[in-house]
């Protein structure tokens, strides 16, 4: 389901990109596996409950786990679409990125541990 939404939200853009309400119903049926791209010092400050870490500044697709589709995720946007971009070049698929960032997620009333 999570995928054909993915799609249907990406199609025609050069960044693949999840909508707010698309993020929070996939938190909530844990169907994603959410990356911080944040630096540590940035993610343990808050960050969405569940997420993992995986810091751009030693980012490696090769690390992530691709049993759930994968959404990243950093402070307003701007790191996690260098990821992005990062993860397709190495043949990731079934990945996106949250646009808003923490602070978005945040602003609208997301959770944050």
């Amino acid at each position: 389901m999570l995928s054909r939404l993915f799609n249907k939200l990406t199609s025609g853009t050069s960044v693949p990109a999840i909508a707010h309400d698309e993020l929070m119903q996939a938190h909530r049926q844990q169907s994603c596996t959410i990356i911080d791209v944040r630096e540590p010092h940035e993610f343990n400050r808050g960050h969405i409950p569940g997420a993992v870490n995986h810091p751009l500044s030693h980012f490696d697709p090769a690390r992530m786990s691709q049993d759930k589709p994968i959404v990243l995720i950093c402070h307003a946007g701007s790191r996690s679409a260098a990821a992005l971009r990062r993860a397709i070049a190495a043949g990731t698929q079934n990945v996106r990125h949250y646009p808003g960032g923490i602070s978005g997620w945040r602003a609208r009333g997301g959770p944050v541990e």
